[in-house]
């Protein structure tokens, strides 16, 4: 085990050896809403799924992402009081399929959460200097804001997880109060043209390519599971986990539904698909200039500040999942042991938070020295990889899930929806979104075909690797 040299001392104690804490529903909750970040979803991924989709319609594609993965959540809820370990996607893979698919489980999940989140320093960076730049401030590289708040976020993750969840879940009231806000005062004003339903009636929802809508609304949603990885840190995990997954998805998908349907209404149903091309084209931006519309020039300029925290919260609940996937498969043989180990102090994977800083550190450091564009090059890039390796996670976690059942039948007695129908209805549905990511997925990365391709089999060639790799010597099993 991990010991401080600080603390050291010749009497010997007790050694903390596994993670600890005191995490209720509300604090995983917040962790987990928080890597979803819910303004940074409504200020970018909104408006592309408006200009890229079906335009007024495009309420309705959060909506029906936020069905499949409430159906998906069945299934995951169900099979977790027979997951004991922490793990997500991994420990439900292995439960389910067996070590080795687990192990594929798990290269997929760290490629697809560190991915996101060195996308996300990108946006964060270039973010810092939009800000600055609108206050009138200096404007810098990108990468000197994003390594900023790496050692912010290296430090916060070294320590106890009750931190983080305190920091993060400051954060997150205070995004989602400033956009309720702005929905608040859109709905009262009854937007550019009244009030109306006409983004939820068939002919707009069907007006142009409602896929392109749920494609990013899927991609809003990555880190909703990572309610399971916080397990060993829950006060009652049977009960816990199954609720804040619920209420993840529940709150995600009613606060981005209702949000993208305000700036449709505040744009007017006949003009939303202009005015959300005028934010790709770089020749405004849609949630800011709506806010300034609505609610005047102070609650903008907070939600141009509070936009940086989202950002913040974003990568630092990223790295706390990330830390926790490593210790788990150190636990399992399938890291190096060192990365299993726990600070006698704040009872945190310390070393696995290490690594993870040093992971990331590297790989922004290699986009900076590369040139590449903070959002383009960086965020769209990145977000592709991670929005393909979730939808495999999901699939792979709802076929371990009808797996598991099916082999235990006794469990699944007078349980059918929950063991069977709906992971299976949620297979359907991932598939069909797996087939609209390939379809438009020039559209997330914003590069060229070549290069889209090659990043969209990234998970799969993790997935393999692991296969290949397979178990290990595993000093327990699932």
């Amino acid at each position: 085990m991990l010991t401080d040299p600080d603390v050291q001392s010749s009497t010997p104690r007790p050694t903390q050896t596994n993670l600890s804490g005191r995490l209720g529903t509300g604090a995983i909750v917040f962790m987990v809403i928080a890597a979803a970040a819910p303004l940074t979803v409504v200020g970018g991924n909104v408006p592309l799924a408006i200009a890229g989709g079906p335009g007024a319609g495009a309420p309705v594609g959060f909506a029906l992402a936020s069905l499949i993965l409430l159906v998906f959540a069945v299934g995951f809820v169900t099979m977790t009081p027979h997951v004991p370990q922490a793990g997500a996607f991994y420990a439900y893979a292995t439960r389910g399929l067996g070590d080795r698919v687990g192990v594929g489980t798990a290269a997929v999940a760290l490629v697809a959460y560190t991915a996101v989140q060195v996308g996300v320093y990108g946006y964060l960076g270039w973010a810092v200097n939009d800000v600055l730049h609108s206050f009138g401030g200096p404007t810098l590289p990108w990468w000197v804001w994003a390594l900023a708040a790496l050692a912010i976020v290296a430090f916060l993750g070294y320590r106890h997880i009750d931190l983080s969840s305190k920091v993060l879940g400051v954060a997150l009231v205070l995004e989602i109060a400033v956009v309720l806000v702005l929905d608040a005062g859109i709905f009262g004003r009854g937007g550019a043209h009244g009030v109306d339903v006409e983004s939820f009636t068939p002919h707009t929802a069907f007006s142009g390519p409602l896929g392109v809508a749920v494609l990013f609304a899927i991609t809003g949603f990555i880190g909703f599971e990572a309610t399971a990885v916080f397990r060993d840190e829950a006060r009652d995990p049977e009960r816990t986990i199954p609720r804040a997954t619920y209420l993840a998805v529940l709150i995600i998908g009613t606060f981005y539904t209702l949000s993208c349907w305000a700036l449709v209404l505040a744009a007017g149903t006949e003009d939303a698909t202009a005015v959300a091309q005028k934010t790709l084209d770089g020749q405004g931006n849609m949630l800011m200039d709506t806010a300034q519309t609505y609610v005047g020039t102070a609650l903008r300029d907070v939600m141009q500040v509070l936009l940086l925290s989202s950002l913040f919260a974003c990568v630092l609940s990223f790295h706390n999942v990330i830390a926790r996937y490593t210790f788990t498969l150190a636990r399992k043989d399938l890291l190096p042991a060192r990365l299993g180990a726990v600070h006698p102090r704040h009872h945190s994977p310390s070393v696995s938070s290490i690594v993870q800083t040093v992971t990331a550190l590297v790989l922004v450091v290699a986009c900076a020295a590369i040139g590449l564009d903070p959002l383009v090059g960086v965020f769209g890039s990145m977000a592709g990889v991670a929005t393909v390796g979730m939808i495999v996670l999901m699939l792979i976690t709802s076929a371990a899930v009808v797996t598991f059942f099916a082999r235990n039948a006794e469990l699944s007695s007078g349980r059918r929806w929950q063991t069977r129908i709906a992971p299976l209805l949620a297979v359907a549905g991932l598939l069909t979104a797996m087939w609209l990511v390939f379809s438009n997925f020039t559209l997330v990365t914003g590069g060229g075909v070549g290069v889209s391709t090659v990043l969209a089999v990234i998970p799969f060639l993790a997935f393999i690797a692991g296969l290949v790799r397979g178990p290990g010597t595993a000093r327990g099993r699932m």
